[in-house]
């Protein structure tokens, strides 16, 4: 049988994109923080992602990637490079979202959005790259393992 459904394409976020990132975001917040982080407004994407995402567009020390099929964006990735300090002489590029909607997992979608944040991080002079994810969130935690990824540290948190 031959598929005749349009290629995904990863591609650098342009502004007519923000909407596009914004819709992604709304999703990743209610199927990951929402569910797992009664702290986290799951209102953030809506009430600040355009803004956010907009000057990220233009600013050179964030990297913000869709997944776009057909002119439909069906996945982002956004990341950012801290320079180095005192206290951490290295540049580190950390991965702060990624989504990618449910129809299109499992199709190295994700794996692909990582080589080109990974590709950027050296171009960006980093020497390390990092990712956050919920514990709880064990599919994701396995889906960055088998993306290099390592465990390094634990944060624990108490409600007061």
């Amino acid at each position: 049988m031959n598929d005749q459904r349009p290629e995904v394409i990863i591609r650098k976020a342009e502004h007519a994109d923000v909407d596009g990132l914004v819709a992604c975001s709304r999703a990743l917040f209610a199927e990951d923080a929402g569910t797992r982080d009664p702290s986290i407004n799951v209102d953030w994407p809506r009430e600040h992602g355009p803004q956010r995402f907009a000057a990220g567009v233009e600013d050179p020390s964030r990297l913000l990637l869709v997944a776009e099929r057909d002119g439909e964006v069906v996945g982002h990735l956004t990341g950012v490079v801290a320079e180095a300090s005192a206290m951490k002489p290295v540049r580190v590029a950390s991965l702060v979202s990624m989504y990618v909607q449910p129809a299109y997992r499992r199709g190295q979608i994700g794996g692909r959005l990582i080589g080109e944040f990974r590709a950027w991080a050296k171009e960006m002079g980093a020497h390390l790259a990092e990712v956050t994810a919920y514990s709880s969130n064990t599919e994701a935690i396995r889906f960055y393992e088998r993306n290099g990824f390592t465990s390094k540290a634990v944060t624990l948190e108490v409600t007061l």
